[in-house]
C-alpha cells in the first residue's frame, strides 16, 4: 500500500474540487513535492503535491470531482527509482528545474527522433503526431478543441501553469489564423454550413459555479439599487498625459485610470463609512451593520476562467504608483490562474471596469457581502456644457459612472453624494492629493 495523494485544503467553505489535469503520467517517477495534479475549486485553482518519493500511482480520471481529503492516487515508495527516471518529459511536465545527470545524458535522442530529412527545417508532419499521443501539457477541453480542428498542439503556446495548454489557448491559436490542419487532413470550416443545426454541452467551471451562485444570492437577498452620474476625463487625460513619461520612469510602471478611481473611492468610502459596511449576524442573531476603519477595494478582473475579484488591501495607504502596480501584478497572475484564496476575499467595496470591453453603462450587481459596487464605462466624447455655468457647448470625453447599493444600509441620498464625491475627484484632481 503506497502513500495516498489526496484532495487539499482550499479555503474554510471550498468542500470539493475538479481534477483537471495530471501534471505526471501514471507510473512515472515523482519527487516528494513534486506537482502531480491540478485542481479547480469554485474559488482558485491549486496544484497537488507528492507526499513522498515513488511510483506514481493514478486512481482518478480527468474532470472527476473531488472531495476535500479524498485521495485521488496513491505514491508507492517501495518501488526502486529506475535509471534515468529524473529525465523523463514526465518529470519536467511536473515544474522541476534540477536537471539530473540523466537528464543532461538523454538530449542526443531527440536529435535522432525525426524521421524526416535532415536538410530543410519545414516543421515536419510526423510531429503533428506527438501532441495527440499525449506529449503536450494540455486540458482536456484543449485538446478535444484541438482535435476537433485539427490543430498540432505542439505549435500553441499554453499560458496555463507549468505552461500546460488551455483551451483559451487553442482559440487564440485558431484566431491568430494557425488553424492550418496538422495531419494533411481537409480544413474544417470555420463556420457551419448553411442550415446546420448543432448543439453543445460544456460542464460550468467550480469557478463559474460560484460566480453565477454568489450573483443570483445578491440579487435575492440585497434591495439593490443603481445610481448613475457622468464625469468629465478631460482633467485626468491631461494629467496623465503630461505626466506618463516622467511617472513611468521614476516608477517604472505606466499611470493609468484605475489608480485615480480607487484613489476617489477611498476618499469617498472615508466620508461615507456606510457604503464601506457589511450587513452581519449580531450576538443576539439580529441583523447588525459591521463597520470597517480600512479600505480593502476590490477589483474586478477577466480571467481565462471567468471573473475573479483580487483584494488591493488597505488601499488607503498606497500610493498611485502602489496602486498601479498593485494591480498590474495582479492581473498578471489572474491571467496564469496563480492568485490565491486570501487574495480574492474580504474586499469591502468593488470596482468593475466594463469599459475595457466597450460598455457605455450598466448597472453592476453587488459582491456580497459588500453593500456597493461601482461600475466605469467607456469613455466617449459628448456635447456637454463647459466650463460649468458658461452656457458654451463642447465636445468633452465623459464616462458614465453606475453605483449599485444595498438600500438596506445605504439610502438614497447617500449612494447620490457617494458617487458624486467620487465624480468631483475625477475632473479635479488636485482633490486627491489635498485628500478633499
Amino acid at each position: 500500500m503506497g502513500t495516498p495523494i489526496v484532495m487539499p485544503e482550499a479555503g474554510e467553505s471550498v468542500v470539493s474540487g475538479v481534477l483537471t489535469a495530471w501534471l505526471k503520467d501514471d507510473g512515472s517517477w515523482v519527487e516528494r513535492d513534486d506537482a502531480v495534479a491540478e485542481v479547480e475549486t469554485d474559488k482558485i485553482t491549486v496544484e497537488v503535491l507528492a507526499p513522498a518519493p515513488g511510483v506514481l500511482k493514478r486512481s482518478t480520471d480527468e474532470g472527476a470531482e473531488i472531495e476535500i481529503g479524498a485521495a485521488i492516487g496513491e505514491v508507492d515508495e517501495a518501488a526502486e527509482k529506475p535509471a534515468g527516471a529524473a529525465a523523463s518529459k514526465q518529470s519536467n511536465a511536473g515544474g522541476s528545474d534540477k536537471p539530473t545527470p540523466a537528464a543532461v545524458a538523454s538530449p542526443p535522442k531527440p536529435a535522432a527522433k525525426p524521421e524526416s530529412k535532415p536538410a530543410p527545417k519545414p516543421e515536419p508532419m510526423p510531429a503533428a503526431s506527438a501532441p495527440a499521443n499525449g506529449d503536450v501539457r494540455a486540458t482536456p477541453l484543449a485538446r478535444k478543441l484541438a482535435e476537433d480542428n485539427k490543430i498540432d498542439l505542439g505549435r500553441v503556446q499554453g499560458t496555463g501553469v507549468g505552461g500546460r495548454i488551455r483551451e483559451q489557448d487553442v482559440v487564440a491559436f485558431m484566431q491568430s489564423g494557425g488553424t492550418a490542419p496538422a495531419l494533411g487532413a481537409s480544413p474544417v470550416p470555420s463556420t457551419p454550413a448553411k442550415g446546420e443545426r448543432s448543439t453543445t454541452l460544456e460542464r460550468m467551471s467550480p469557478l463559474r459555479q460560484k460566480v453565477a451562485s454568489r450573483l443570483v444570492e445578491a440579487q435575492h437577498t440585497a434591495a439593490m439599487l443603481t445610481t448613475f452620474n457622468e464625469c468629465d476625463m478631460g482633467a485626468v487625460m491631461d494629467l496623465r498625459k503630461a505626466h506618463k513619461d516622467a511617472f513611468t520612469e521614476k516608477h517604472g510602471i505606466g499611470l493609468g485610470f484605475m489608480s485615480f478611481f480607487v484613489k476617489a473611492v477611498v476618499n469617498a468610502l472615508q466620508q461615507f463609512p456606510k457604503v464601506n459596511s457589511y450587513i452581519v449576524a449580531g450576538e443576539d442573531g439580529k441583523p447588525a451593520i459591521q463597520g470597517h476603519n480600512y479600505q480593502d477595494v476590490a477589483i474586478a478582473v477577466s480571467s481565462p476562467k471567468g471573473l475573479v475579484v483580487p483584494v488591493i488591501r488597505n488601499a488607503e495607504t498606497l500610493s498611485f504608483a502602489g496602486i498601479e502596480k498593485t494591480i498590474k501584478d495582479m492581473g498578471v497572475r489572474a491571467k496564469d490562474g496563480k492568485l490565491s484564496l486570501d487574495e480574492m476575499t474580504g474586499g469591502t467595496f468593488t470596482i468593475t471596469n466594463g469599459g475595457v470591453f466597450g460598455s457605455l453603462l450598466s448597472t453592476p450587481i453587488l459582491n456580497p457581502p459588500q453593500s456597493a459596487i461601482l461600475g466605469m464605462h467607456g469613455i466617449k466624447k459628448r456635447a456637454v456644457e463647459y466650463p460649468e455655468g458658461s452656457g458654451q457647448i463642447a465636445l468633452r470625453p465623459m464616462m458614465y459612472l453606475a453605483l449599485s447599493y444595498d438600500h438596506r444600509i445605504v439610502d438614497g441620498a447617500e449612494a447620490v453624494r457617494f458617487l458624486v464625491a467620487i465624480k468631483e475627484a475625477i475632473e479635479d484632481p488636485a482633490r486627491l492629493m489635498l485628500e478633499l
